[in-house]
């Protein structure tokens, strides 16, 4: 048994693909702002959103000074060209919008430390940006449109540049209204230069629900569909979306004609999941992928039996909590949201939307499908772990035991000694309703939709303790941009992450310091609700 080398990982059939693009540079990394370049006017540097006064910006000083104290390692340069492409799901062909014409787009593979440089050509009909999601950077390079960055035009380009200070599984996303509900999206990897797991092989592998370019869907067509009749509809919650507008600038509350509701109707009517305490969801997807395959040709991961696993599930999906099972096999979850935990065996996790867990298994002998099921819907995705070279492949419909047994939730789940939040009263306390109905199709925080004037206000150095308060019918999957936030209240034990999910009725209490001087947003990763107005901002006092 031995820890995997940097090249070792790189060599990995998923991390193959965007290994390559990566390079190494001698910049110390000490100029905080990309250079002038083609899309410059798209930048960050001089641009201050609208909203109330005496609020740090997003390229204030304060935000220069806390990029600063990350430091300054190697400069790992990357391009990626988002760009409309025909896609093979595996015998399905869909045409959509992707990040250098595959699905998932190319790893992009770090080591905590360095600076990533990554420029983003934007070759899509209308604008777009890039989020590296999960990752705790400086707010100028966040990728929100309207709130830390002008949107990038189409045809123009932009580059991302910041510190990566803290090891973990990531992924990269666009922030512009539906395209994370397309193909814009990618793995984030930042390897521990002092990684004290020990595993013999990594298998990455991204989740997702997908609809876009199946019989004339869109995204966009399905959120006309999910509306109430009548009811005007724009692009509020994750920024400019699918229309014509070029400058940055909300999108006018008027449907643009890429908001008429096409294809056969996606709504989903009587979904019901008892983990999630209720529905399950609103849209029925005809696909769901594991890394890009859909079941009846799914990916394979090979390996010798008795190796050790390391792997890293990312749901990448935008609508649907997966609950995921490796047929014949236990896992030791290691990791949630990128951040270590105390080890504990499951059959099965449920993977919320935008949530990440990395696992330990040690490889049987023989064929095992990994099946990723559409909690509370019909489907599932299907990816498999071989150790022979047989050819029997699972069916698409395999159901593995292990799916109906034990699933530890994340609120069980203890950190690791090394990222437990110190013993420390709140400064501050912030009490924030989830809000809105299915009917009306009103998703909000304190029944009110998105406006990019929003402040909830921070200050530098406070312990703050959020409290957010699902009053609706549903689930949502949380989360807080910049930071990391500790599971608190009665019932949970403190694991650090990004994303949780908060049950219908319930509540979510979390801690989390504020060390990240910004505007960051606070918001449903169900794309749909998000696009529909569930957003708010947390603004640093200046």
């Amino acid at each position: 048994m031995h820890t995997p080398s940097r090249r070792t990982l790189l060599r990995a059939p998923f991390a193959a693909a965007g290994a390559g693009l990566l390079a190494a540079c001698t910049d110390s990394g000490s100029h905080p702002h990309p250079s002038p370049r083609r899309g410059a006017a798209a930048g960050a540097g001089d641009f201050v959103p609208p909203g109330p006064k005496g609020y740090v910006e997003p390229a204030g000083p304060e935000v220069r000074a806390a990029e600063r104290k990350r430091g300054s390692g190697p400069v790992r340069m990357l391009k990626l060209t988002a760009a409309e492409t025909t896609l093979d799901l595996g015998g399905r062909h869909v045409r959509t919008w992707a990040y250098h014409d595959q699905l998932p787009g190319p790893l992009v593979r770090v080591t905590a430390g360095d600076v990533l440089s990554l420029n983003l050509a934007n070759r899509l009909p209308t604008t777009t940006t890039l989020h590296s999601h999960g990752v705790r950077m400086r707010c100028d390079m966040d990728g929100v449109p309207s709130l830390t960055q002008r949107a990038i035009d189409a045809g123009d380009d932009f580059t991302y540049r910041f510190t990566v200070a803290h090891p973990g599984t990531y992924f990269l996303h666009s922030h512009v209204g539906l395209q994370p509900d397309r193909g814009l999206y990618a793995p984030l990897i930042v390897d521990d230069p002092k990684e004290p797991l020990k595993y013999d092989k990594e298998w990455i592998l991204m989740l997702d629900d997908w609809l876009d370019g199946v019989d004339g869907s869109t995204p966009d067509g399905v959120l006309a569909q999910l509306m109430p009749a009548g009811m005007k509809m724009g692009s509020m919650a994750m920024g400019p979306g699918q229309d014509d507008h070029s400058s940055g600038k909300p999108a006018s509350p008027h449907a643009s004609p890429s908001h008429k509701s096409s294809g056969p109707s996606r709504v989903l009517h009587g979904s019901h999941s008892q983990l999630l305490r209720g529905e399950a969801g609103s849209v029925n997807y005809p696909l769901y992928l594991a890394n890009g395959r859909i079941p009846t040709q799914p990916s394979t991961f090979r390996c010798r039996p008795g190796e050790r696993i390391r792997l890293r599930i990312i749901n990448a999906g935008s609508e649907t909590a997966f609950r995921v099972a490796l047929a014949g096999h236990r896992l030791t979850v290691t990791h949630t949201d990128g951040y270590p935990v105390q080890h504990r065996t499951t059959d099965a996790l449920l993977i919320g939307m935008a949530e990440r867990y990395d696992v330990l298994v040690t490889a049987k002998d023989g064929v095992f499908p990994l099946v990723a099921l559409a909690e509370g819907k019909k489907g599932q995705a299907l990816a498999v772990l071989r150790t022979d070279k047989g050819r029997t492949v699972p069916p698409a419909g395999v159901r593995p035991d292990e799916l109906d047994g034990e699933v530890v939730p994340a609120r069980r789940l203890v950190p690791a000694d090394s990222v437990v939040l110190d013993d420390r009263e709140p400064d501050r306390e912030m009490r924030i309703r989830v809000t809105g109905t299915m009917e009306k199709y009103d998703w909000g925080f304190d029944h009110e939709q998105y406006d990019e004037r929003q402040r909830h206000p921070v200050r530098a150095g406070e312990r703050v303790r959020l409290t957010l308060i699902n009053a609706t019918d549903m689930w949502h999957p949380l989360h807080l941009h910049g930071h990391t936030f500790a599971l608190t209240g009665l019932d949970a034990a403190g694991a650090r992450k990004d994303t949780a999910i908060v049950l219908p009725h319930r509540k979510l209490v979390v801690d989390f310091d504020a060390d990240n001087p910004g505007l960051w947003m606070l918001h449903c990763h169900n794309q749909y609700h998000s696009e529909s107005g569930m957003m708010t901002i947390l603004g640093y006092r200046k």
